[in-house]
């Protein structure tokens, strides 16, 4: 009843929260437009910590880390640079080793020419799917059922398949009988 009394206090009142509220406002704006302009399209690499890190940023030439859609490349790529890290440093931990070469294969990205960043994501995020693969199978105890990933043409797979259920076999079963059979086993 006071306010109504008062209208003055009433105004001044609706004033400062109109004041508050367009310095929300703005405030979300900026934000806004700031993590638009910076945020999932811009490919920021962590730090890689110096000292007994080896350089693993590289090319296809040999020189270390390059990159590639080929997953068993990438594999390849992934068990020789971390071959390199547990030579420089036999104490690295895998979380270590994961953060230095994720570290490492994005400076490589980033700096390829003609890939958007779109595509550098998708590197990146395929790089780390094979990474933690590649982590999870070094980390399984000696004389582990080792599964390997080996990619077949459509027309081999299809073979494959069709003679698996002509053995009432599935295609991976048959495929471990034949590599079974060819090592001799």
């Amino acid at each position: 009843m006071e306010a109504i009394a008062k209208p003055h206090l009433l105004t001044a009142a609706l004033s400062k929260f109109r004041r508050i509220g367009c310095l929300l406002v703005l405030f979300m704006l900026l934000c806004c437009a700031t993590g638009q302009s910076y945020g999932a399209d811009t490919l920021e690499c962590p730090e890689i910590a110096s000292g007994s890190v080896p350089d693993l940023s590289g090319d296809a030439s040999g020189g270390g880390l390059f990159t590639t859609e080929n997953r068993v490349d990438l594999a390849n790529e992934i068990n020789e640079s971390i071959n390199k890290l547990q030579i420089a440093d036999p104490n690295i931990s895998w979380s270590d080793a994961q953060n230095v070469l994720v570290a490492a294969y994005c400076r490589v990205v980033s700096r390829k020419p003609g890939l958007a960043d779109a595509e550098k994501w998708s590197r990146m995020r395929q790089f780390d799917d094979v990474l933690e693969r590649q982590i999870a199978a070094n980390m399984m105890p000696a004389g582990t059922l080792i599964i390997a990933n080996v990619p077949l043409p459509p027309d081999v797979y299809r073979e494959l398949k069709r003679q698996a259920v002509g053995s009432r076999q599935t295609t991976a079963q048959l495929m471990t009988a034949i590599l079974t059979r060819a090592a001799g086993k």
